[in-house]
């Protein structure tokens, strides 16, 4: 097992989804139990299903010296630097450590794709990319990490990621290796992924997309909701307010798209977090599970927890109300969990009334109102790429 690792202070952080813009959006509605979810009106021909849509996005301008980035994703990322006072906070870090210091470790799934897919659809008669469209700093998997650097002014290691669902997730272990190695003094870890035809056609492919709104760990569960979302922390050495205290990794190694189905990947990255923490599975309060809703994830992962928590922690997904957010689905997951810490709302699992029989009394459908000390997100991705984090609040 891996050994206990120093605490990384978390010195802002922010996520913006269909909840709306910052964390007092997310507080509010995880307090009213609110749906963001919403009828399918994306793409040229939308599917029938619900999604997780950020509104205003379509006429957000970004700055002119980021007018060369402009795409879906990096409106919706530059939408989430800009709330809660996020890139403010960068730019005192920056005044403390030297911008060459501070590192940006970003997960996403997609990245910029949706523009690719709308210069295809726009090709010109050499069946060209239209000249308007030919921009390789959007038509690249990195090119998120890269806008948020130049938006943030900083000139440290900049590294994409780019596991499936557990992308935004692992950035916080990558980060905290980088700090504990004395790489860098500061982190700017998150991600961001928008809706985009590639995957919401895709997941529909695999018949995983539900036509209505999404119930994770609802035994009448059709499917998941595809949703967009854009969240950052910054990072930094030692004890604070906030701090990650542990993570574990590890990959199923079992098939393409379904989860190992004794959960053992899963297992192995809560043990290891666990671990690197310093605590047992008794010392968490609350869980932000993955729950997705599709039929064999949540399954594996209510099976973990019943085995492995007591029935008076407060376990919940919050994707019934936002979506699955892909590539952003583990910030999404850890501003959760750190709002919970912070004010002591943690969310129930909207959408669901009815349990399925094999949940134990872990997950919860209401929000509920305590002072959770120790806090872990799931992000369980597909094809096995497991990602479990451990935040907690200093006493």
């Amino acid at each position: 097992m891996p050994a206990k690792i120093p605490p990384v202070s978390v010195i802002a952080y922010t996520a913006t989804s269909a909840l709306g813009v910052g964390k007092a959006a997310m507080l509010e509605a995880v307090r009213q139990g609110r749906c963001g979810l919403r009828p399918n009106d994306f793409t040229h021909q939308p599917l029938p299903t619900w999604i997780g849509r950020v509104a205003g996005l379509e006429d957000l301008q970004l700055p002119d010296a980021l007018a060369p980035w402009d795409c879906r994703n990096h409106r919706l990322a530059w939408l989430g630097l800009t709330a809660d006072g996020f890139s403010a906070a960068v730019g005192a870090a920056r005044a403390r450590h030297g911008a060459a210091r501070i590192a940006v470790v970003l997960g996403t799934s997609t990245s910029s794709i949706g523009a690719t897919e709308e210069a295809y659809r726009a090709l010109d008669a050499d069946g060209r990319f239209s000249a308007d469209r030919r921009n390789p700093r959007v038509h690249t998997p990195h090119s998120l990490s890269a806008f948020v650097q130049q938006a943030l002014g900083l000139r440290g290691p900049c590294l994409t990621i780019s596991t499936a669902c557990s992308s935004s997730a692992k950035a916080f272990a990558s980060a905290e290796r980088m700090l504990r190695l004395g790489l860098v003094d500061a982190a700017v870890v998150g991600g961001t992924d928008t809706l985009c035809g590639s995957v919401l056609f895709g997941f529909n492919a695999l018949q995983l997309v539900s036509d209505e709104p999404c119930r994770p760990f609802d035994a009448a569960r059709k499917g998941i909701n595809l949703g967009e979302a854009s969240g950052f922390a910054l990072l930094e050495r030692g004890p604070g307010e906030l701090m990650l205290t542990g993570y574990g990794e590890a990959s199923d190694a079992h098939h393409m798209s379904a989860p190992d189905p004794t959960g053992a990947g899963a297992e192995r990255a809560l043990d290891d977090a666990l671990a690197r923490a310093g605590i047992v599975a008794e010392q968490i309060q609350h869980i932000s599970l993955h729950g997705t809703a599709s039929a064999k994830n949540d399954e594996v992962e209510a099976a973990l927890v019943a085995r492995r928590f007591g029935a008076d922690v407060h376990a919940s997904s919050i994707k019934g109300a936002t979506g699955h957010t892909l590539g952003a689905a583990g910030i999404v997951g850890a501003a959760s969990s750190l709002l919970a810490l912070e004010t002591g709302w943690m969310p129930g699992t909207v959408g669901s009334e009815r349990l399925d029989p094999a949940c134990g009394p872990q997950i919860r459908l209401h929000a509920a109102h305590a002072a959770p000390r120790r806090a872990a997100s799931h992000s369980l991705g597909f094809g096995g790429t497991n990602a479990v984090l451990v935040f907690e609040r200093a006493a």
